[in-house]
């Protein structure tokens, strides 16, 4: 079995503890193979043959092709940057009996409390300081510093059973009370933000915002009888962006107008300026098209000639509880990428958009699975029909199975990653 793709997803997920790194990462890989970065307080020029891409908030990103001809429609992939975590609060630090201090944090999405504790986690995210070349000017600009403190600093510990004899008959944990970690000692007590302005490389007044989270240090790995799983913080949805990625890079793109889409926030509804349901990408095709002198009418016949394929992992059928599947669609690790289908159009997928995704995925010799919910169960949504707000498109919900979905850490196979860059790489062909 090839482990080449899956340990180079295990290296980008290492470099990506937020989704201010993610982006960042991607990036770098970005500009190593050419791409320009455009800026969107900055008037483009564009040209036809061009690599661009842009972000917007620091955490949400967009590239795309230009092909060297005139063009008819458009093929967009997206996924999304963030995951579950505890973000950092203002003013975090609590002293307790004493003799603690630890740290006030909320909880940011929708995640698995439980796998949280006892194990050693950190902080990171980006600090906001003024640009020192602005200084005392009335238009001052400011300056987003990426923060990762790249060591064991904190730590939720549990409550012994001694003390919670009920602990294995099931447990209502409670965000404020039983999920803030443990930073230090009173030793510890007004270094938080010192330790933070080290890691940036500024002083600590020179701080005027932040936005930090907490993630799990455990390395990613390669397990199983045959080395067939993988498990690391963050598949959902690291692993599809990654992918996605890799198969942008290395399809053709002759064609269509090809884009790669990296959104934020989708584990809180997309509904911010980054997110899915905001302006990015409807601005950034809006621009393209008036750039290379297109008028709106083309850009409407453009979409009606495009297909979006929106890349959010899917639930595995978990080996310890079957029962909790679909009797007839029932995704499994290494089993190929997942369509995901729901009458109430939580996903997108329709038989168009279906038959077009299936038929990529046959030219590029992919197996493919299918998802729906329990019809007694219901499940989560993704970007893709919130992205259809904005732009209005033939889109199609896919993904690839794990178990533990919005744990710290899940679980994926390392077969599905390579699946997806096959398919992705046929499709921006």
């Amino acid at each position: 079995m090839n482990h080449r793709i899956p340990e180079e997803l295990i290296e980008f997920i290492k470099e990506s503890p937020t989704a201010f790194h993610a982006v960042s990462a991607m990036a770098a890989r970005l500009t190593e193979s050419g791409f320009i970065r455009l800026e969107e307080g900055m008037h483009w020029n564009l040209k036809q043959g061009g690599s661009y891409y842009v972000t917007r908030n620091d955490s949400s990103l967009i590239a795309f092709t230009i092909p060297e001809h005139p063009f008819q429609g458009m093929r967009i992939m997206a996924s999304h940057s963030d995951s579950p975590s505890f973000k950092i609060k203002e003013n975090p630090e609590m002293e307790s009996e004493g003799h603690y201090i630890r740290l006030n944090v909320e909880r940011y999405g929708g995640m698995l409390f439980a796998p949280w504790f006892d194990r050693p986690l950190s902080v990171a995210g980006r600090v906001i300081v003024k640009d020192p070349s602005t200084d005392g000017k009335p238009s001052a600009c400011f300056l987003s510093k990426l923060v990762n403190i790249d060591r064991d600093l904190l730590m939720i510990p549990n409550l012994a059973i001694h003390m919670d004899r009920d602990a294995n008959n099931g447990h209502k944990y409670n965000a404020q009370k039983d999920m803030l970690p443990l930073y230090g000692d009173l030793t510890a007590k007004n270094t938080f933000f010192q330790t933070i302005a080290e890691a940036a490389n500024v002083t600590e007044d020179e701080i005027l915002g932040h936005d930090l989270f907490l993630y799990n240090r455990q390395e990613p790995c390669i397990w199983g009888a045959s080395r067939e799983f993988l498990s690391a913080p963050r598949l959902d949805d690291l692993q599809c962006a990654f992918a996605s990625l890799k198969g942008f890079l290395s399809g053709a793109k002759e064609d269509y107008l090809a884009l790669h889409c990296v959104f934020d926030n989708e584990e809180v509804g997309s509904g911010t300026k980054q997110g899915a349901a905001s302006t990015f990408l409807k601005d950034t095709l809006t621009r393209i098209h008036r750039n290379l002198g297109y008028n709106e009418e083309d850009f409407l016949v453009h979409l009606a000639n495009s297909l979006m394929v929106s890349a959010d992992n899917a639930h595995a059928v978990h080996p310890n509880h079957t029962d909790m599947a679909d009797p007839t669609n029932r995704p499994y690790l290494n089993n190929g990428i997942v369509i995901k289908f729901n009458a109430n159009q939580k996903y997108c997928t329709d038989a168009v958009s279906a038959a077009m995704f299936r038929d990529i995925c046959n030219q590029a010799d992919v197996p493919v699975q299918t998802f729906t919910n329990r019809s007694d169960i219901a499940g989560g949504s993704t970007l893709g029909n919130i992205s259809n707000t904005q732009v209005a498109l033939n889109t199609v919900d896919i993904g690839l199975p794990q178990l533990a979905m919005h744990s710290p850490y899940e679980t994926a196979g390392v077969k599905d990653t390579e699946y997806l860059v096959q398919a992705a790489q046929e499709f921006f062909n």
